[in-house]
């Protein structure tokens, strides 16, 4: 890494090398306070993340289609909340100091993430569609196999695309002539931009949003009519009771979408019109920030989690049989 030297002179990544990058110009407080902060960033979304993943692993009253998405979202979270550090890395001290060709699978792992992230808003998006707007074929149109085997092929599809991309445009060396050394950024043509732009998000996210927009019209229509009937002093059946529970589980899920979209949306625009790297890297930060935040909307909204949770810290998972806790009961703890 580079030398110390005094704060008029330019310190370079790499020293001995001519074509080294400029390293970034910071004091030894800014370092401190920056590296800091991002390591309990980091730490913050990897533990939360975590606590997700085991709470729907262990008990078995949440081996459903859904919380499966949400586990599958959760290990795409945890994944980003790992490579933190090594994105703050890049960002504080303005260097790469990892080889050309760590930058490419780095790459291609980050973009991986994002577009699997969203691969499974998507899935959950449709999970919510079926359960809200046609609960009878609930049951027989999602099942836990074929949600296992949506969630195999979005994580193939996500690598398989993503990888293609990014060798496609990393290892084009017409585009990284004027590059010096100490640097990992991926080329990308306007055409290649505009293409992975519609193809990895504004295709997705329309679908979200039609989707979500038919759910919370559907369960609104629901919610009026279980409210008529119970102002009217009929019996609500269980069917009724059930869909209102279904469009509570919507509109939490909902949030964490609504919550994604503002995260992500703001950083995919500016990335097509020219604006000044600080900028770009607040966004692109907002963006990673985005998988810290999933496990407190589960907190705020799914008294299951904070039951598990509770579970999980006072270590009773390992007592016998703990797996079969109905952790929806209210005796529980």
């Amino acid at each position: 890494m580079a030398h110390e030297t005094e704060d008029h002179e330019t310190q370079y990544c790499f020293p001995a090398i001519n074509s080294s990058c400029i390293k970034g110009k910071r004091s030894n407080h800014e370092y401190k306070i920056m590296y800091a902060f991002f390591s309990l960033l980091s730490a913050w979304t990897v533990f939360l993340n975590l606590l997700v993943i085991i709470s729907i692993s262990h008990f078995k009253k949440l081996h459903t289609p859904t919380n499966l998405i949400i586990l599958s979202l959760a290990f795409a979270d945890l994944f980003m909340g790992l490579v933190m550090p090594i994105e703050a890395t890049r960002l504080i001290e303005a260097c790469w100091y990892f080889g050309d060709i760590f930058c490419g699978l780095y790459s291609i792992f980050i973009a991986m993430l994002i577009s699997t992230s969203l691969s499974n808003l998507v899935l959950i998006a449709v999970d919510r569609y079926v359960a809200v707007c046609h609960p009878l074929q609930y049951p027989h149109k999602i099942t836990t196999t074929k949600t296992l085997i949506s969630i195999c092929l979005c994580w193939f599809c996500s690598s398989g695309y993503m990888t293609a991309c990014v060798i496609n445009r990393y290892f084009d060396t017409t585009h990284r002539t004027d590059m010096c050394y100490g640097v990992c950024s991926v080329m990308m043509g306007f055409a290649w931009i505009v293409t992975d732009l519609v193809m990895s998000f504004i295709f997705p996210c329309i679908l979200i949003i039609t989707l979500y927009l038919r759910i919370f019209y559907v369960a609104h229509q629901q919610v009026k009519v279980i409210n008529s009937l119970m102002k009217g002093g009929k019996c609500v059946m269980e069917g009724s009771v059930r869909r209102k529970s279904e469009s509570k589980a919507a509109l939490t899920l909902g949030i964490i979408v609504t919550v994604y979209l503002l995260c992500y949306i703001p950083y995919y625009i500016c990335s097509l019109s020219v604006i000044s790297s600080t900028t770009i890297n607040i966004l692109a930060w907002v963006l990673y920030t985005n998988s810290g935040l999933n496990p407190l909307i589960y907190a705020l909204f799914y008294p299951w989690f904070k039951k598990t949770v509770k579970h999980i810290l006072t270590l009773k998972i390992f007592q016998p049989a703990s797996s079969l806790v109905d952790i929806f009961t209210k005796h529980q703890l």
